[in-house]
């Protein structure tokens, strides 16, 4: 298992857009994917693990490590225990008609 490279980040006084963010509070930081800026986010992040798509194998074990300390951080029951039960079935690229 990677180690997390999560860090929480909040910026106090005003929002924050998305561009704003670090790498570091992302689920998949290297693609700028799911940010886990909450509790929201964290669960998120979790219900659309399965979507991502164009990842490796290292990425969403990475991401995974990255939700589990978000979800520590921002108290958020976490059942699952591996990335692999975040979605049997990645989803495909989707095709456009």
């Amino acid at each position: 298992m990677p180690e997390a490279t999560w860090k929480p980040h909040e910026k106090h006084g005003r929002l924050t857009t998305q561009s704003d963010l670090p790498d570091s509070v992302y689920a998949f930081p290297k693609q700028r994917n799911e940010p886990l800026t909450d509790a929201q986010h964290v669960r998120n992040a979790v219900a659309r693990f399965d979507q991502v798509i164009d990842v490796s194998d290292a990425d969403r074990a990475l991401a995974f490590a990255n939700i589990e300390k978000a979800a520590s951080y921002y108290d958020v029951n976490l059942a699952e225990t591996s990335w692999r039960e975040l979605g049997i079935h990645p989803q495909q690229k989707a095709v456009t008609r």
